[in-house]
């Protein structure tokens, strides 16, 4: 496993007295057995609310339909199997959907986020050998630079202040010959054409809570109607018009109601709540890729928007 560092110094850290410290007395705190690079709450605290609220939604240890192992195994671009004894580096783990399969294939997982989702991450997690997880920011990641052979990066890069910054920041700690794995949200102008925007535009500036409670009575209301209407193309289309809700009725058929319910409570709070939101064409990822200087790199639509990958 790869020890931290003090991110604007270099600084190797030891843990001593429940804390990690450097050679020149410079500590950061450990809480809850999570080392924390950045205060608990900041922009992200509606993530971290998100997690820690649907801690177990997304993991198919829980649902049983390996969702994102599928979706995990397409980004990678080969089975997980392949990963044993890879050094990984996971930014933005959330919950951990993708860290319990990463862990689980043997390989290095090093896992941070930059909201008290970790809290949930390491309830999920434990204390695998082969798992370290940290509260750190992505611009200052604690971590040597090309220190990993995969950094891998989903569901992330859209909700940061600058998704090409993040890129870069990421493509630091790929080791040479290793590479990047990462996903953004599309741009498509049929965003703009719904309501979505709006809805969003008002429940960001709320706090955490709050906004929550007005996303699920907005669940509550609009989500009948998705199911009920679920054949019907005419009104499921009108239905989306003036619905911010995301869901997944038609794209998991084998998802029982209750846990369609519960997965776009989720999203819903996901989509309507982050405080960044950037949208990119699969030529503006590649462009981003071939500036930094990745090589073989692969760009598809699919998952969230756009999914790429790059080698070192």
């Amino acid at each position: 496993m790869i020890d931290f560092i003090l991110p604007k110094t270099g600084e190797h850290l030891v843990l001593k007295e429940g804390k990690l410290i450097t050679e020149s007395g410079i500590e950061v705190p450990v809480i809850k057995g999570i080392p924390r690079f950045v205060p608990q709450e900041n922009y992200a605290s509606a993530f971290g609310l998100q997690w820690n609220t649907f801690k177990l939604t997304q993991l198919d240890s829980n649902n049983q339909l390996n969702i994102s192992l599928t979706r995990l195994e397409r980004c990678l671009g080969f089975k997980l199997h392949e990963l044993k004894g890879k050094t990984i580096l996971e930014v933005g783990c959330g919950a951990g959907r993708f860290t319990e399969l990463l862990v689980k294939s043997g390989a290095k997982v090093h896992s941070v986020d930059l909201s008290v989702a970790v809290e949930a991450n390491k309830e999920n997690i434990g204390n695998a050998e082969n798992y370290s997880i940290a509260q750190a920011n992505v611009y200052e990641l604690p971590f040597p630079d090309e220190a990993f052979d995969i950094v891998i990066c989903l569901g992330v890069i859209q909700h940061t202040p600058s998704s090409e910054q993040t890129i870069k920041s990421l493509w630091q700690k790929v080791k040479p010959n290793g590479f990047l794995v990462i996903d953004h949200y599309r741009w498509r102008l049929s965003y703009y054409s719904t309501l979505k925007p709006l809805y969003r535009k008002y429940l960001k500036r709320l706090e955490p809570s709050s906004s929550k409670s007005k996303v699920d009575g907005l669940v509550n209301f609009f989500f009948p109607l998705h199911w009920k209407y679920k054949n019907n193309k005419v009104v499921w289309w009108l239905i989306h018009r003036i619905s911010p809700l995301i869901e997944y009725i038609h794209e998991f058929p084998e998802m029982k109601y209750e846990d369609q319910l519960e997965l776009s409570r989720l999203d819903s709070y996901d989509s309507l709540t982050d405080y960044y939101k950037h949208l990119k064409t699969p030529g503006q990822i590649r462009r981003i890729l071939n500036k930094i200087g990745a090589k073989n790199i692969w760009v598809e639509t699919g998952g969230n928007g756009v999914e790429a990958r790059g080698v070192k």
